[in-house]
């Protein structure tokens, strides 16, 4: 079983792949604000984080790197999902160190393939 943190302002989008984590035995987390994410993270050590990208106050681009210089979240591994599903959007995520990008609208079967290629 693994720790996975779903983060997104959205609380439908929040529900929604909550809904389809509970098919697995993984622990989910969800987070509504970017800011909490690192005090979060530090507390529940996922292995796993989902990713909004588009979040008021702070995006997800600047929370990837924030937990990047967190101490202790070096081997979490980034998934973001994201709306912005453009070519140069995703290459840019993976840039950022993501190790997937999931474009909204996802399926569950999307979501279930993410995690069996990362957990």
């Amino acid at each position: 079983m693994a720790k996975i943190m779903i983060v997104d302002d959205s609380p439908a989008d929040l529900r929604f792949m909550g809904d389809i984590l509970t098919r697995t035995p993984h622990a989910v987390t969800p987070v509504n604000n970017p800011l909490d994410v690192e005090a979060t993270a530090a507390r529940e050590v996922p292995d796993l984080i989902l990713l909004d990208v588009v979040m008021p106050e702070r995006n997800g681009y600047e929370v990837l790197r924030g937990l990047k210089r967190q101490e202790g979240m070096e081997r979490v591994k980034v998934v973001f999902v994201s709306s912005k599903g453009g070519e140069t959007d995703v290459k840019w995520g993976l840039r950022q160190g993501a190790v997937d990008y999931l474009i909204k609208p996802y399926t569950a079967e999307q979501v279930l393939a993410v995690l069996a290629r990362h957990l």
